[in-house]
């Protein structure tokens, strides 16, 4: 996916943006970049390619080089960001979280407007900020502009701009499915996706952008350019999975949420599977490791830690794209406590279940160590749909999900036309699911979360949750 973080002071600011766009490489491993700009050397840029080397240190020299008191950096998992752009708006430089489904379209859009041309990546490709920069620009003011571009943009676009003026402009996505926050220190304030990452650095929460939210940030303050909209549906897969667990969206600390999420799990499932011959419950490192902690808290099965991931030299940000490497890296970063194992009956807890190929690599692990039985939960509904709304999973269709690979196996064509029943653990369908993939698994049982307890735990109206990837309802 990708996040942002900008910062703007009457001191310089690029070492705040340099620490606190550090502290977004958890989500995403291909590129990052950082801008600043001083009045007497104008805007500046540098972009790095991270795939083998974490941020920090391919941006060490900027801190040297690099001057500004106003600045933004950015983590993407897709194209190179920030760009630099030219225009009747004056020269800028934007990075944007999200994805958009219908680039080509708004490409000859673009052209066919007579917007000039685009830089052609390889496959032909257009970086999405030149396009949603282009979109920008075809409009007279920023604001404008940014509206523009949010209806245009069929799936979701978050952006931050500097601009030539030394100020920040941010927007939060039209419905809200990704946060970003203000924070506020003595000599200026701050743009995050993570909330974390200001407060690190000694700044205080402002507060969240509501949907559709645009603002202009300067040193001195922060003026509100459009109203937030009434509308949100912000991702509910962010608490679950992807965010930091020291951060909190609308409020809601993701590390409580994933604790108090695998508590209500834990009440739930007793009621229909035995769980008294468990000998530990653990979580499948590390997003799944609070939902087992509050599992364990909630049906007294201690927990403990089977195998501990080696991440001093196997960091995420050095995980090959290639699946095949991938899959060997991960294996190998997984250390056994034989102790924990070796006849052993364990749960594990995992934020989710996706494609189940690495999943699948850590039971075969703990088997061969002598596990006596593994039983899997999975701490979110069973994944039924590929997210349109963001680039979460490396999945590149529906049937890259394990869940929809298994229906397909049992039904045909015919199950589409039962999700519910298959999401459902009390129906006919749905037990034959969960038996199915315990069964190509060697899982000794299966269960998933109920999205009404995921909601429970986020603590949020569901109304202002997306929840798309497990009900496929917008």
């Amino acid at each position: 996916m990708g996040g942002f973080f900008g910062s703007v002071k009457k001191s310089s600011a690029v070492f705040d943006v340099f620490i606190g766009t550090d502290y977004h490489s958890h989500l995403g491993t291909k590129r990052g970049g950082m801008a600043a700009y001083d009045p007497e050397v104008g805007l500046q840029r540098e972009i790095h390619n991270i795939e083998n080397a974490p941020f920090r240190t391919k941006f060490e020299r900027v801190l040297k080089e690099m001057k500004g008191n106003a600045a933004i950096g950015c983590i993407s998992d897709t194209d190179p960001q920030p760009l630099l752009t030219v225009s009747r708006l004056g020269t800028y430089a934007i990075c944007t979280i999200g994805i958009i489904n219908n680039a080509a379209a708004l490409v000859q859009k673009v052209l066919s407007a007579g917007g000039g041309y685009f830089d052609a990546m390889t496959g032909g490709r257009v970086n999405a900020n030149e396009l949603i920069a282009a979109l920008i620009n075809s409009k007279k003011s920023f604001v404008d502009g940014i509206r523009y571009a949010q209806e245009q943009v069929e799936g979701t676009a978050s952006i931050l701009l500097l601009t030539d003026r030394g100020t920040l402009i941010a927007a939060r996505d039209k419905v809200g499915r990704l946060p970003v926050l203000l924070g506020k220190c003595d000599d200026g304030y701050c743009v995050s996706f993570e909330s974390f990452a200001y407060k690190k650095l000694g700044y205080l929460d402002e507060r969240e952008l509501g949907p559709g939210e645009i603002v202009e940030v300067s040193a001195d303050g922060i003026t509100q350019l459009a109203p937030a909209g009434k509308e949100m549906r912000i991702c509910a897969f962010l608490w679950s999975y992807y965010g930091y667990p020291t951060s909190s969206y609308e409020g809601v600390n993701v590390e409580i949420m994933r604790c108090k999420n695998g508590e209500i799990f834990a009440k739930n499932d007793a009621k229909t599977h035995d769980l008294h011959d468990i000998d530990f419950v653990g979580g499948v490192p590390d997003s799944g490791t609070p939902h087992a902690i509050g599992y364990a808290n909630a049906c007294k099965v201690p927990f403990a830690r089977p195998y501990i991931k080696y991440t001093p030299t196997w960091s995420r940000s050095f995980m090959p794209v290639n699946q095949t490497e991938r899959n060997r890296v991960a294996k190998m970063k997984l250390i056994p406590v034989h102790e924990l194992i070796d006849g052993k009956k364990l749960l594990l807890v995992d934020d989710s279940i996706v494609r189940g190929t690495q999943l699948k690599e850590t039971v075969d692990f703990l088997y061969s160590h002598g596990a006596k039985a593994v039983h899997m939960r999975s701490a979110c509904p069973p994944i039924m749909y590929g997210c349109k709304y963001l680039n979460f999973s490396r999945s590149s269709g529906d049937m890259d999900l394990i869940t929809r690979r298994t229906m397909m196996e049992l039904e045909g064509e015919e199950s589409v036309k039962h999700m519910e029943e298959y999401s459902n653990s009390e129906t006919e369908r749905g037990k034959a699911m969960r038996k199915a993939i315990c069964d190509k698994f060697q899982f000794e049982s299966l269960e998933f979360q109920s999205l009404e307890g995921l909601i429970e735990a986020i603590g949020l109206e569901p109304c202002k949750l997306c929840t798309y990837c497990w009900t496929g309802k917008e």
